[in-house]
């Protein structure tokens, strides 16, 4: 890996693990605003709950060293929950202002785990031998 890949990567896990331990606080604290947001695009106030703690523990998968299968599961976790909030808040004619923290995520996920290092990838197995 090369200096310059590994520096997009750290830039992009660092930014990807702020975003989503902060909103995933907020969203265990039940905030008004993070309610009221949720309702407003059609999902139950415990939803939040499990956003919440899903944020933090992918978050955790994917900053610790080893387990680079948990890594992968937590990569597509980030990417479900961010792809399905952009296309929530589009469901209800939201603007660009509230589609743009999901967005952001969803981009600093892509780039994190495109220029994740090799000791966390998942190995593949060669059927081939």
């Amino acid at each position: 890996m090369t200096k310059r890949n590994k520096i997009i990567y750290w830039i992009a896990t660092i930014w990807l693990a702020l975003g989503m331990v902060s909103t995933g606080v907020v969203q265990l604290l039940k905030m008004k605003q993070e309610v009221s947001m949720m309702t407003h695009i059609g999902y139950p106030a415990y939803f939040l709950t499990i956003l919440g703690v899903w944020k933090i523990l992918g978050t955790a998968a994917v900053l610790i060293p080893k387990f680079p299968l948990l890594k992968e599961w937590a990569y597509a976790g980030f990417f479900f929950a961010m792809s399905g909030a952009v296309f929530s808040h589009l469901a209800v004619g939201d603007g660009a202002k509230e589609f743009f923290g999901p967005v952001l995520l969803l981009i600093l996920t892509m780039v994190s785990w495109y220029f994740r290092p090799l000791d966390r990838k998942p190995i593949s197995a060669n059927f081939n031998q």
